[in-house]
């Protein structure tokens, strides 16, 4: 499953002399993936310099990441993800309604079958999210997700663990999760069955490095769904103030 900017597998959002943040597309690895170079690799062959990973984002997952651009700055921002200094804003949707419509989900995350990863109720691996959500139309909700830990898949293993899947997951929504290597990359659709990408998007991120503050924002622009009136009125209605909403984690 692949969907680019046209081709593209990002664009950048802000590039300074310590890092540079970009809105990635869905589909696009953040390594090397098979033959297919990764994002990486292509910000390193546009840039013309080398650049430094200090978190990554799945593969189907879209929206806002940030490369270091020297190795000192890579250690500082890689710490202050590490230690949960950074404040991210997710976006996604799914055709189910979750057993609550929002709170907490939290719990130790373990392997599970093949690829996917599963909640436990031991502390190890802990994994914590808290979101709001909103009905968009029928059949159709919008989840606005805070983690507050960074780990792998976290998001898209707490709603499901809520009963509400991704729309296009491709391990976690049963309906995809068997026939995602038959769907074709050139299929737009809005039928949960037989999406167009995963919807999951990266939309904001706040940061303090040596001791200035950074604040972006990428609105999802691929995928139809993403494209739907209601969601752009939702995100400039009730959540156009996000990091303002009553988060428990820690101080915004």
């Amino acid at each position: 499953m692949s969907l680019t900017h046209t081709g593209s597998a990002f664009r950048i959002i802000e590039q300074n002399a310590r890092f540079v943040v970009i809105d990635k597309a869905p589909g696009i690895s953040m390594h090397k993936d098979d033959q297919e170079a990764g994002l990486a690799m292509l910000l390193e062959q546009q840039l013309g310099q080398k650049v430094w990973p200090v978190h990554r984002l799945d593969k189907m997952t879209s929206g806002l990441v940030v490369f270091a651009l020297s190795a000192a700055v890579a250690a500082e921002l890689s710490k202050a993800f590490a230690e949960q200094q950074v404040s991210k804003l997710y976006l996604a949707l799914s055709d189910r309604k979750p057993s609550k419509k929002q709170g907490r989900i939290e719990g130790g995350m373990v392997r599970s079958r093949r690829s996917s990863w599963r909640l436990t109720r031991d502390s190890e691996n802990f994994a914590r999210t808290e979101f709001y959500s909103a009905s968009l139309k029928p059949g159709l909700r919008a989840f606005l997700c805070r983690p507050y830990s960074g780990k792998t898949h976290q998001i898209r293993v707490a709603l499901k663990s809520v009963g509400a899947p991704i729309i296009g997951d491709p391990i976690y929504h049963e309906k995809v999760a068997d026939q995602a290597d038959r769907i074709s990359p050139d299929r737009i659709s809005p039928d949960p069955v037989h999406p167009d990408r995963g919807y999951l998007h990266a939309w904001q991120l706040r940061f303090v490095l040596s001791d200035e503050s950074f604040a972006f924002r990428a609105d999802p622009t691929l995928g139809e769904l993403f494209n739907l009136p209601e969601l752009s009125a939702l995100l400039a209605a009730d959540w156009s103030d996000p990091f303002s909403l009553r988060w428990h984690g820690v101080a915004n």
